[in-house]
């Protein structure tokens, strides 16, 4: 009679196909799981949190002062307007009149007295008027009271010659007029004498120049 194999319990077929079956098992899985599931919410949860509370990088940006709609609400600045005062021009040194002619002709012995007889010449009207003008703060003292010089200009087209002396109408003679007579005279714009128009060879004009006083240079009234 054959002898008999020893029988042995039957393992389960979950413990030898490795799955760890039981209940012991599949509690371990589902903690485990829950952890993952933990850990992920709050990893999502951190993100999202950061993201919301993150520096945007312009606390420290430099704002405009006044922005488009604050200066449109803005009242405008109140504008205070003061009359302001031109400044007062002062009077002229010297104040000078017309060019008169008083003599014309070939000479300073044969010539007319009748000034209305005589031609115009613009040139030497213009550079005597000039002359006077320009040469009043330097030539003329300022004196205390108005005076007057009667300024007379010899043109002679023969010798090529303009001479200035003071007149004998004039208020003020002596060494301070024929001072400025002088400056009168180097003032003078030199002439080309030969493309100047004339008629006569020799002409005697005058024009009479106004001083004003100390007191009415300065713009103050004159007691007197």
């Amino acid at each position: 009679m054959p002898a008999s194999r020893p029988t042995f319990p039957s393992e389960p077929q979950s413990r030898r196909l490795g799955t760890g079956g039981g209940p012991g098992g599949s509690d371990r899985l589902l903690r485990a799981q829950l952890v993952i599931a933990l850990v992920l919410g709050f990893t999502i949860l951190a993100v999202i949190l950061y993201l919301m509370r993150r520096p945007s990088g312009t606390e420290h940006a430099e704002h405009p002062a006044v922005g488009p709609s604050a200066s449109a609400s803005a009242a405008p600045p109140a504008i205070v307007r003061s009359k302001v005062e031109p400044p007062a021009t002062p009077p002229p040194r010297v104040k000078v009149g017309a060019v008169q002619h008083l003599k014309c002709g070939a000479s300073s012995k044969a010539s007319t007295a009748d000034g209305n007889l005589c031609d115009s010449l613009p040139f030497f009207e213009t550079a005597f008027q000039k002359a006077v003008t320009d040469t009043a703060a330097d030539c003329v003292p300022q004196p205390k009271d108005e005076g007057t010089i009667n300024f007379v200009l010899i043109v002679d087209f023969r010798n090529h010659e303009a001479r200035v002396y003071p007149g004998r109408s004039g208020s003020w003679k002596g060494k301070q007029a024929k001072k400025a007579a002088e400056c009168v005279k180097h003032a003078l714009t030199a002439p080309s004498w030969d493309t100047i128009s004339h008629q006569y060879r020799y002409y005697m004009l005058s024009l009479l120049a106004t001083y004003p006083g100390e007191t009415a240079a300065s713009g103050l009234p004159s007691f007197q």
